[in-house]
């Protein structure tokens, strides 16, 4: 194995154009180009996301490599996002990482994006220890909600599911029924610092370890169309303590799978990736279970939360070490699953 390996990360699997370098586990630039064309349409369009990742993919690599200090020749492998995500972005950064392996004549990786959620853990400053195998993820993004049985590096295992709505879809759909621009996920947690939980919505009942938030969803919006025909000025009024509502009770939806699958399953080693880890009353609960029930967890910084290119970088170098590396027949695949 090389002293020193140099891997450029491209991620495109959604609205984030990103491209990191990484150096063994050591991350060296991480850019990353926001989409802001999506919030006034609500939510994410597909075709416009994979114009933009058009646009942004060439300099946002070019930054990246100049960031990091080295060249293009000085790379060992490239590395992409193949799946899941929006076929038209992930087309985009598979095309231009295919493109540049072939003109450098380096190996080429794949990585799963979910699987690279996960293992975002291992960057060298992700946190301050790392987790054993085996240790248990809850992945909870805008389209995945998932309790993962991390094995290895490349050896997971689905133990509980969304049956429909992601938790972070849920967040963005309360926050449009709130009439809060999207992303909504982030307003709802900063309203609910200073609110009080005050109402209660009914907790959806879900066979096994599975999640469902398409019925929570519902209840929000009956629930607040009951209270706006009795007062216009409901919302505005009680923004703080609707959100701070709706905020406790998908924690609590959360923990509950959580807490049951650590007392099946013996593993007291917990970790959160994904975007919606970045919420402040989900790590606060994971804090609190770390103290009280003797777990111990991994909260990834917040840069390592949302969609990024060192979570596809850290994933990359370890393929390589494994000497896991594709040829020019690879395709992008949208429903990729993180247990294959």
């Amino acid at each position: 194995m090389l002293d020193k390996t140099y891997i450029l990360a491209i991620e495109s699997s959604c609205d984030d154009t990103s491209a990191s370098v990484i150096q063994n586990e050591q991350i060296l630039s991480n850019v990353v180009a926001n989409q802001e064309i999506h919030a006034k349409y609500g939510g994410v369009v597909p075709e416009l996301a994979s114009r933009a990742h058009q646009q942004n993919i060439l300099p946002v690599v070019e930054t990246a490599l100049r960031e990091a200090n080295i060249n293009k020749e000085q790379l060992h492998a490239i590395a992409f996002t193949q799946g899941p995500g929006l076929m038209g972005s992930l087309l985009v950064g598979t095309s231009f990482a295919k493109s540049m392996a072939l003109a450098l004549d380096i190996p080429l990786l794949a990585i799963n994006h979910m699987q690279a959620h996960i293992l975002a853990h291992f960057i060298d400053d992700a946190n301050d220890i790392k987790p054993n195998f085996p240790f248990l993820c809850l992945t909870i993004s805008g389209g995945h909600t998932q309790i993962v049985k991390v094995n290895d590096f490349f050896n997971m295992e689905i133990l509980g599911e969304t049956i429909d709505d992601a938790v972070g879809e849920a967040y963005d759909k309360t926050a449009k029924i709130l009439g809060l621009p999207y992303p909504g996920g982030p307003l709802i947690d900063k309203y609910a610092n200073t609110g009080l939980p005050v109402y209660k919505f009914t907790k959806p009942k879900v066979k096994a370890h599975h999640f469902s938030f398409s019925g929570l969803k519902t209840g929000i919006l009956y629930f607040l169309q009951k209270q706006v025909k009795e007062n216009p000025n409901f919302i505005n009024e009680n923004i703080e303590n609707i959100c701070a509502s709706v905020q406790n009770t998908i924690a609590e939806i959360l923990m509950d799978k959580l807490k049951t699958i650590v007392k099946e399953t013996g593993i007291t080693q917990v970790a959160i990736a994904g975007g919606v880890s970045a919420n402040s009353e989900i790590r606060k609960r994971l804090a609190h279970a770390q103290k009280h029930f003797g777990w111990t967890t991994f909260i990834p910084k917040f840069e390592y939360t949302t969609d990024n290119a060192a979570m596809i970088a850290i994933t990359a170098y370890q393929k390589f070490k494994l000497g896991l590396i594709e040829d020019q027949s690879i395709t992008a695949n949208p429903r990729l699953k993180v247990d294959v």
